[in-house]
């Protein structure tokens, strides 16, 4: 299988090369012009990343801002299932023992009498409520990286007006869908355990337990909402390098480890807790009651967000490793006794190549070869060499689409489970970005550059709405029920690029997948049997300055 994937890899380079998707002027893209001028200029009046306006690109990673929070299925429902037992009177912070209780420690300056926030950890106690209560159908959909600020930009692209400056907002469809008056809203802190963990990843160990900076939240610094900003730009911020703040900004593996297993954990741990002992997720309770799982994504089907909602690893970083878990194969965090392994995994990951065989990120059994899963795991994996996975793989001249839906009805056809790695190998194996206006010719970012697919890099891959829907014709074949996290993992990878136009456009992509899972909810089920949580991991720190300037001219549509 090797030569065969490495000759398919060199077919779809050669193609790369000799098939560009064709250009349009980009006077004609309105968030695309916005985004060049930014970077050409090193500045814009319309919009800025970290505290400096006069630099467009000050800030270019993730921060502490409070985070949206929509559910569905949860108004009324009781039994804890529902963001009125951890919001207001009931919220976290303002109880310290309940704020020591998820800490380990009482986290310094974070009381708040008036707090209206919940914490991220809560969300695991919503579905591990739910699952308790029979709920049939658990489904987490993380818009990784996307903070209100996120959200707000692509409302005032696609709303093509200025709707809201404040609370749940409408315009986008997980903003107005009503779930049968079962939707809420709230925000969360997104606070780690503590940053500036060592690990060493051959030996699965915490090298010093607690970090150099611990977790919590200042509302007085930060703001007591999402659109407030607190007293101090540079709080958000803080780290043990910057020394902006007294608390620790987050990364995305402890953050989904927060939300699938509902303990803090230290910045890149993937369902360890800070001394680096495994806990279990809510996926592993699910699956130990018979529900079915499942994970789609994006990005890689290793990185932090679909990691986190099954594998064991004390550094993020260990893609490989993660895979094994993922699929049920021994890792070296389970060498004897691997997990069973999920139902459904379908994401990024194809082709990324690696040749560095250790290291302090790979561990000494890295393969080289596929950077983010090895090629012998999904050897292993398929059913056509003794495996559990129906596989379905990006393949030269093979509608994306097309050839998973065909993978899907050969796994519901002969009760196999469904593995699917896509995505652009030569940039980092995600799906490509539509864009603001879904031309999928993005502009440039951080480095004044811009990702340029073929059209076979848009025709091979699947978009994440359709793995969504492949994931939910597979899963609801077992008849008990089942949990899936849905993952929109490029809106993250955009804002870490400093880049208006792939942002604005990944929210869309996510949101064809949210709405993929409403039209099953109201054709399959209904709202008293499934749960659905809609949210980000964590934020970045995008400030818009002239909301209306991001509103397109008429003649765009």
């Amino acid at each position: 299988m090797k030569r065969a994937v490495s000759a398919s890899l060199f077919a779809l380079v050669l193609l790369a090369i000799c098939s560009p998707v064709s250009a349009k002027k980009p006077e004609a893209d309105h968030i695309r012009k916005i985004q060049t001028e930014a970077i050409r200029n090193k500045k814009s009046p319309i919009a800025h990343w970290g505290f400096d306006p006069e630099n467009y690109t000050q800030w270019s990673t993730h921060s502490l801002r409070l985070i949206p929070v929509y559910t569905f299925g949860t108004k009324d429902a009781g039994q804890g299932i529902d963001l009125n037992s951890y919001t207001g009177q009931n919220s976290p912070y303002r109880n310290a023992k309940k704020l020591e209780s998820i800490y380990g420690y009482l986290p310094e300056n974070s009381v708040n009498a008036t707090a209206e926030y919940l914490d991220q950890t809560n969300l695991y106690n919503i579905q591990e409520a739910a699952l308790k209560a029979g709920k049939k159908n658990i489904i987490l959909v993380v818009f990784d990286g996307m903070d209100w600020q996120t959200t707000r930009a692509a409302a005032l692209y696609y709303n093509r007006a200025d709707k809201y400056q404040s609370g749940r907002g409408t315009g986008l469809y997980f903003q107005d869908y009503p779930a049968a008056g079962t939707s809420q809203f709230g925000f969360m802190v997104t606070a780690p355990h503590n940053a500036a963990t060592n690990v060493d990843v051959d030996k699965q160990s915490v090298l010093n337990p607690g970090g150099k900076i611990r977790g919590g939240y200042n509302a007085e610094k930060g703001g007591p909402n999402p659109w407030t900003p607190g007293k101090d730009k540079k709080y958000l911020i803080g780290s043990p390098s910057n020394n902006y703040g007294e608390h620790a900004y987050p990364d995305s593996a402890n953050t989904a480890t927060s939300m699938t297993a509902g303990i803090k954990s230290y910045n890149n741990a993937i369902n360890v807790d800070p001394t680096g002992a495994p806990v279990t997720t809510i996926a592993h309770q699910a699956q130990q009651d018979g529900y079915a799982i499942g994970v789609v994504t994006s990005v890689p089907i290793t990185h932090a967000t679909p990691a986190a909602a099954y594998a064991h690893n004390v550094s993020r970083n260990d893609y490989q490793d993660i895979a094994r878990d993922l699929v049920g194969q021994s890792s070296i965090s389970h060498p004897n006794d691997s997990l069973p392994g999920l139902d459904v995994v379908l994401g990024g990951g194809f082709g990324t190549m690696e040749k560095k065989s250790g290291g302090k990120s790979h561990g000494k059994n890295f393969v080289p070869g596929w950077k983010y899963i090895s090629e012998e795991t999904i050897e292993k994996a398929d059913v056509k060499h003794g495996g559990k996975y129906t596989v379905a793989l990006r393949s030269p001249g093979v509608s994306g689409k097309t050839g998973l839906q065909q993978a899907t009805q050969s796994a519901i056809k002969n009760k196999t489970r469904l593995l699917g790695v896509y995505g652009v190998g030569n940039y980092a194996a995600h799906l490509p970005f539509q864009t603001a206006d879904g031309d999928y010719q993005p502009a440039p970012g951080l480095k004044n550059s811009a990702e340029k697919y073929s059209t076979e890099d848009i025709k091979e891959n699947p978009t994440l709405a359709d793995m969504t829907e492949s994931a939910l014709d597979v899963l609801s074949q077992n008849k008990k029920g089942f949990w899936l996290l849905v993952e929109a993992g490029d809106v993250d990878w955009a804002n870490h690029d400093n880049n208006l136009d792939n942002s604005i456009g990944a929210v869309k992509s996510g949101e064809a997948a949210f709405k993929v899972i409403t039209d099953w909810v109201e054709k399959h089920s209904n709202w008293q049997d499934t749960v659905v949580i809609l949210t980000a991991d964590h934020g970045h720190y995008l400030h818009i300055d002239q909301p209306e300037a991001l509103i397109p001219p008429k003649e765009e549509k």
